[in-house]
């Protein structure tokens, strides 16, 4: 099995109903397939051939979409771009993966110029003006070109979003994707035809996970170009949107528009929430507005879900277990083992050490990266860097990345302890903890919250709730507060790495 055979024959199966929504635009699937056909076209015209790398930088559009659907038509490999990176990242990207073309939305064209005079291997900057476009597509035939397409072959090659170093790529086939999609939506409730899926992450990266199950079964893709809280809930009640892929950044911003516990969410199935660990104090929130539809995910790039849990067994209580404090249950198509650092040996349930996993669809190690391979896959295990423990229910917790921890004094504190007491603070929107040096106690934990009113609640109150839920010894020994957002990464998370290194300048150590 391939993507091209599979959404080709959902094109045919649901030719007539709703495929696509993009802005005004509304497409049928067998609209839609046309335009890809004329895309795949397009790109087979400049000499590009099947198993090429072509780049993309773009925004959630129709011109977007033509491209996802374009690319898989002509047996094009994706290598997506981060709009919010630096031009030297996205020149290592196309470098490292051997892209003989990109294309790019106009207003990004910038940050590409005379890229192809710096590349070898680059031969076409395809710039996607805003007007003319259309005539220029269809322009192109849409008859398929019908391609060869093996399983084997790569479908996309997604980097990791890593803050420091040069970022990793990482291959999945079109195999493996398949089997992605397949878990992603084993557990979740099915998908009927006419079940509208809404992307507000990008489908370049992780909400494109959802695109190709939802094209499948004969659901409805709708690309949101610019994200806007106050927008996100107004499309979820107008487009009856019944599944959805956030960042706990986007819960956060969308909990805070007004009136958004009053809206009709009634088509709702899904609002999935991943890419990053979310507070007890939000989950709780976000269940009193969503209730059964909420649904957390956790993986990473070299592969996922890990975890796949609805708000059934997350937001509920389990006797030995504390579930709204985990990443939720273990997939039941992966296996998840908790590894010591030092023997790399199995550890039993309840002990902490590094969590490594295996499901269908991993990576089998980085592009063209045989020495970071080695590291992260071991005995075909994928080692996360993530610390945590397993229970005897399923339940996986996850304390921080190893990096991440606070040793203060001898004493081993984990952000994430800080972060859910002071996220319980109804004035706090956006909460990071992180390590500052001391000189005394070699490091030492420090906050920045974002609030919604700063004169409602003091530095000294939130230094208060930790001491008390969690003993001196763990207070922060500063809470900056602010009213505005907290630095992200290219992908919307939030980023301990980047916030914290200002800290670390001139003391002669890293963290």
């Amino acid at each position: 099995m391939n993507i091209r055979d599979m959404m080709r024959r959902s094109a045919q199966f649901h030719a007539d109903k709703p495929a696509i929504i993009a802005g005004t635009s509304r497409l049928t699937f067998a609209q839609a397939w046309q335009r890809g056909c004329r895309m795949a076209n397009l790109l087979l015209s400049m000499g590009l051939k099947p198993g090429d790398a072509v780049a993309s930088l773009e925004d959630n559009t129709l011109e977007a979409v033509d491209f996802f659907l374009g690319a898989a038509i002509a047996n094009i490999t994706r290598v997506p771009l981060y709009a919010r990176n630096a031009r030297s990242s996205h020149q290592y990207m196309m470098e490292h993966t051997h892209c003989r073309a990109v294309v790019v939305a106009e207003h990004y064209a910038d940050q590409l110029e005379g890229m192809n005079h710096e590349l070898a291997e680059l031969e076409h900057i395809i710039v996607r003006q805003k007007s003319g476009y259309e005539d220029w597509l269809a322009s192109f035939p849409d008859t398929d070109p019908d391609v060869a397409v093996e399983p084997e072959q790569n479908y996309v090659i997604r980097h990791t979003g890593g803050t420091t170093g040069k970022p990793k790529g990482v291959a999945f086939t079109h195999r493996s994707w398949l089997e992605i999609g397949r878990n992603w939506f084993f557990t979740l409730p099915p998908v009927s035809p006419g079940d509208v899926c809404m992307h507000i992450a990008p489908i370049s990266h992780a909400s494109g996970y959802m695109f190709v199950p939802i094209w499948l079964m004969g659901g409805v893709n709708l690309v949101v170009e610019k994200y806007q809280a106050d927008a996100v809930v107004d499309l979820m009640e107008h487009e009856k949107v019944a599944y959805m892929f956030v960042a706990p950044t986007m819960v956060n911003d969308i909990m805070h528009v007004k009136g958004v516990e009053t809206r009709d969410y009634s088509s709702l199935k899904v609002l999935m929430i991943g890419a990053a660990p979310i507070t007890e104090a939000s989950v709780r929130k976000a269940h009193g507005i969503w209730g059964d539809a909420l649904c957390q995910l956790y993986g990473q790039s070299e592969g996922v879900p890990v975890t796949m849990t609805m708000a059934s067994e997350w937001v509920t209580e389990v006797a030995g277990s504390n579930p709204l404090r985990s990443l939720g249950k273990v997939h039941p198509f992966c296996e998840v083992e908790i590894r010591d650092p030092e023997t790399q040996q199995a550890l039993p349930y309840g002990e902490e050490g590094e969590i490594c996993f295996r499901n269908d669809g991993q990576m089998s190690g980085y592009w063209e990266n045989p020495e970071a391979s080695a590291k992260t896959v071991v005995r075909g295990f994928i080692h996360t860097g993530d610390v945590g423990y397993l229970d005897h229910n399923g339940y996986l917790y996850m304390f921080d990345r190893k990096d991440d921890m606070i040793l203060s004094g001898g004493f081993n504190i984990w952000p994430t302890e800080l972060e859910n007491v002071l996220a319980t603070h109804e004035q706090v929107i956006e909460v990071v903890a992180f390590g500052v040096p001391h000189e005394r106690f070699g490091e030492s934990p420090y906050a920045i919250v974002m609030v919604d009113d700063p004169a409602q609640v003091t530095e000294q109150e939130l230094i208060e709730m930790c001491a008390k839920e969690l003993g001196s010894y763990k207070k922060p020994i500063k809470v900056e507060i602010q009213t505005t957002p907290l630095p992200r990464t290219p992908v919307g998370k939030m980023s301990r790495k980047l916030i914290r290194a200002p800290y670390w300048e001139g003391t002669g150590r890293t963290k």
